[in-house]
């Protein structure tokens, strides 16, 4: 081979650049955090309980929300000295209170499944959501996420209905032709429990 490289002249082979070092330091949650912030989300650290509960209250008081929908029946319990009413039907509530599967750090959306959402699209519920997570629940990509659902509900059903939230604007009318008629916005509170 060395023979045809001087027989055509050929020049020799540039040194390699260095291929730029991925930055490990940023932690998935900076990552995630960047990203749902990027797409109007509206992110709310908490390291305790009470914590959330001072969050959901000052939530509750600049939205002036007055119905809220759950059925998540530990969230029922953070609601329950609250001066809010619990909606009986999506039709009555101005904001859905929920759990999720994850939390996605790549870009920045978060992914529920029939045990958040029960049988119903996400177009069908409230325009508003608060979403309660753990920092235990983030994940890097899809990929993690659906390999970790498959993991949690490996002894039960594995759950239907999977669908993440991206855009946290609703007012937003860009669509690609991966979402068009199908834009999933809400105007979305995250309440994110440090608990690693």
């Amino acid at each position: 081979m060395d023979f045809l490289k001087i027989f055509f002249k050929t020049k020799p082979d540039p040194k390699p650049e260095p291929k730029p070092e991925i930055n490990q330091s940023k932690a998935l949650d900076v990552l995630f955090v960047e990203n749902f912030i990027a797409k109007s989300g509206r992110f709310l650290y908490c390291q305790t309980t009470e914590d959330i509960k001072d969050h959901l209250v000052n939530i509750l008081d600049q939205e002036r929300w007055q119905n809220m929908l759950s059925f998540s029946k530990s969230l029922h319990k953070l609601m329950e000295n609250f001066e809010i009413n619990a909606a009986d039907s999506i039709n009555k509530a101005d904001c859905f209170f929920t759990n999720c599967e994850h939390l996605i750090a790549e870009d920045g959306s978060i992914l529920f499944s029939s045990k958040q959402l029960k049988e119903y699209k996400l177009v069908d519920l409230p325009q508003n959501f608060i979403v309660f997570a753990k920092t235990s629940q983030l994940v890097n990509n899809k990929g993690e996420s659906l390999t970790g659902i498959k993991n949690r509900y490996q002894n039960n059903t594995i759950p239907s209905n999977i669908t993440a939230i991206k855009n946290y604007n609703p007012n937003d009318t860009s669509t690609n032709f991966m979402t068009y008629g199908n834009n999933n916005a809400k105007n979305l509170y995250l309440l994110l429990l440090e608990d690693l």
